[in-house]
């Protein structure tokens, strides 16, 4: 204890550090750069004996590992065993040589060469199996990481049909099967999504239809994110239709956004809603100074009655609904011919 108490924390931890017992990382040296005495004793531990004693210690230690499924170090042990076994057997001269204070004593050789025969096939089995078990555990993992289910059940299958025990093939033959359930489920509820979505869509056609509503698709369709046409219930034909609807002001390069206009709100009501405009300077945008404008399926114009539900305009078969938006413009009325007499020369084919 009173040299204890002579060195530092650190001190202590670093003298600790040479023993093996406590090594936390590893040092072959001592202190002085020479070969670190313990260390080496323990080290040689591993390699007294004949051939096949050497082997066997390696052996035992690749089993123990793989016991606990630690199947690297198990294959490793195995490895080293192997190795042992097909290095060039030494002379007793070498051994000698080696081992100048022992006593060598004589083996039989066949007999010998008998054990190290069957630790080396021993060796080789056990180190297959351990790859095979790093091949089936990984082999499944990856392919449930990927969700193919059936590749990964049929890799940990394979695994337990040879080692029924293992816990590692257990555990991830539980993962599997409760992703393949999920899975299931997921796709049960897409199917229904699918399903339901399918099936909303045909009622909105038949319900535009029954109502004389034209639609028509460019291809160009603008991003309106969530809008769209729809029936309040979608499946039922007979419940209210809303639009998304863009009001213009072309006369002053303004809009506004309707996200779902109903058919049976009449313009003077949904204009109430955002009249008087804040851009709107001189006041020329009140809901009795304006007139409502919808282009026709021919290209032309067609006056929007402002008290009128919207229905009455869509169900004329005079304006369609293009893209998934209704366009309406809406002009002071002081200069409404001014703006039609302009829609009418963009409109007019060049010649």
């Amino acid at each position: 204890m009173a040299d204890a108490k002579q060195h530092t924390a650190d001190d202590v931890l670093k003298m600790m550090n040479k023993v093996p017992l406590f090594m936390t990382e590893l040092d072959e040296t001592d202190e002085q750069g020479n070969e670190n005495v313990a260390l080496e004793a323990i080290k040689a531990l591993a390699y007294e004996g004949s051939r096949a004693e050497q082997a066997e210690n390696f052996r035992q230690q690749g089993n123990e590992h793989a016991r606990m499924k630690n199947w690297l170090d198990a294959k490793e042990f195995y490895t080293r065993a192997i190795g042992v076994l097909k290095a060039p057997p030494k002379s007793v001269q070498d051994r000698m040589d080696e081992m100048p204070d022992i006593d060598i004593v004589e083996i039989d050789e066949e007999a010998e060469a008998k054990k190290e025969k069957d630790l080396e096939e021993a060796s080789y089995v056990n180190r297959a199996l351990c790859n095979l078990e790093l091949t089936w555990y990984r082999s499944a993992s990856a392919c449930l990481a990927l969700d193919k289910i059936p590749e990964a059940s049929d890799a940990c299958m394979s695994g337990l049909n040879v080692d029924a025990n293992n816990s590692a093939l257990q555990i991830l033959a539980t993962k599997i099967q409760e992703r393949e359930k999920h899975l299931a489920k997921l796709s049960t509820q897409r199917e229904e999504r699918e399903e339901r979505g399918r099936a909303e869509e045909r009622i909105l056609k038949l319900a535009l239809k029954a109502r004389n509503i034209h639609t028509r698709a460019t291809g160009k369709a603008p991003d309106l994110e969530d809008a769209k046409v729809k029936l309040e219930n979608p499946l039922d034909a007979s419940s209210t239709i809303s639009i998304p609807t863009i009001i213009l002001y072309p006369l002053h390069s303004q809009t506004d956004f309707i996200k779902d206009l109903s058919e049976h709100v009449s313009l003077q009501e949904q204009l109430s809603y955002v009249l008087p405009l804040p851009w709107d300077e001189r006041n020329e945008y009140t809901l009795e100074s304006v007139d409502c404008y919808m282009e026709t399926a021919t290209g032309g114009l067609i006056k929007v009655g402002k008290k009128l539900p919207m229905t009455k305009t869509l169900t004329t078969g005079k304006v369609e609904i293009v893209d998934g938006i209704l366009k309406i413009y809406v002009t002071p009325r002081s200069r409404s011919q001014e703006w039609i007499e302009d829609f009418k020369k963009k409109r007019r084919p060049a010649g």
